[in-house]
């Protein structure tokens, strides 16, 4: 343990940017986002940050962090210099050990290997996580894939940060409307309707506002099917199609059930405790959690879902081929529509 601090000690406090090594992953950075732009779910992970967020927000840049080819081309060691000494200084770190020690133990170790770590003279940077004003009315991007047999349809908003008192129930909520195998949606697509192989919604997690995401692929010639489909699922679980207690039941067990094998590597343990860092948690939070899941009732999560999900302020992505889609999906006057290329720029 000493020797493996004073390592990361000094990868942390003294790192060297080799050019060739730089050079080399630049390179794979770059086929990386070559095919990002080749895929449907990469095309569409890489524009619908920014149409949430603004151009300004830290959270705009592509989901998967890889960049776009002009700022990866332009990164030199300076600049990751420039970078380390911003942004990995003592002030803006926190350091958690999870292992066979105790605090007694572990601090003069940390001590010796991090005690003259100093902060820089210059004031610690902010990130802007302000938070956007959710869409008045759906708006539809359209990106084009040729010959697809299948459509990508990607709806989103922003919702509330992890830390809102009202997070678990939101999560139980989306867990119900397409967190499952068992959900809404997946059970409508793919089990109903035999149009997908899945459909599902995700609630991330962020310090700041957090994406809302209902995603799925579709046979291309249920495009517009498929659309009115997850309106009708997204304003059902928010109007008279309220969850059900049996619905609650399932989203909560498989939550729960879920918890100790999620927790059992030293690993894991850190990803949980890294979590309550991360997003500012109670301590307790995990302590918490299974009681607090327990006590909801469908009164609570429905009115979470109400607060979560907005169908007439969703960001819709969709790329499929055009020349079979785009007419009717127009047609369907969701919201304004425009078609973007891969990098985000409107081509009409």
């Amino acid at each position: 343990l000493p020797e493996s601090l004073d390592l990361l000690a000094d990868l942390l406090l003294r790192p060297t940017f080799p050019e060739k090594e730089l050079t080399r992953l630049k390179q794979q950075r770059l086929a990386a986002i070559q095919q990002e732009k080749s895929q449907p779910q990469g095309l569409a992970g890489r524009i619908y940050p920014a149409l949430l967020y603004g151009p300004e927000h830290a959270y705009s840049v592509v989901r998967s962090g890889s960049g776009t080819e002009t700022s990866v081309a332009a990164l030199t060691v300076p600049d990751l210099q420039r970078f380390h000494a911003r942004w990995l200084r003592p002030d803006n770190a926190r350091i958690l050990v999870v292992g066979d020690t105790s605090m007694a133990a572990i601090r003069p170790l940390l001590e010796r290997a991090f005690g003259a770590w100093k902060n820089p003279a210059a004031p610690l940077p902010r990130k802007n996580l302000a938070s956007v004003e959710r869409p008045i009315k759906p708006r539809v991007f359209l990106l084009n894939k040729t010959e697809a047999g299948q459509t990508l349809l990607l709806a989103a908003h922003v919702a509330p940060p992890k830390a809102d008192p009202d997070d678990t129930a939101m999560n139980l909520a989306s867990s119900v409307l397409g967190g499952m195998f068992v959900s809404r949606l997946n059970m409508n697509l793919r089990e109903d309707k035999h149009w997908s192989y899945g459909a599902s919604s995700t609630l991330g997690n962020a310090r700041g506002q957090r994406p809302f995401v209902v995603y799925t692929q579709v046979q291309a010639d249920r495009t517009v099917d498929s659309v009115k489909e997850i309106l009708e699922e997204l304003r059902g679980i928010t109007g008279k199609e309220t969850i059900t207690p049996q619905e609650l039941k399932q989203a909560a067990d498989n939550l729960v059930v879920g918890l100790p094998g999620e927790n059992e590597t030293s690993a894991e343990i850190a990803g949980s405790y890294l979590s309550i860092l991360q997003f500012g948690l109670k301590d307790s939070y995990f302590n918490d959690l299974v009681p607090e899941v327990q006590a909801l009732t469908p009164v609570d999560v429905n009115a979470a879902a109400r607060k979560l999900i907005h169908p007439d302020a969703l960001t819709w992505v969709i790329v499929g081929d055009l020349a079979k889609t785009e007419a009717p999906l127009r047609a369907l006057n969701l919201g304004e529509v425009k078609v973007l290329d891969a990098n985000g720029k409107v081509l009409r």
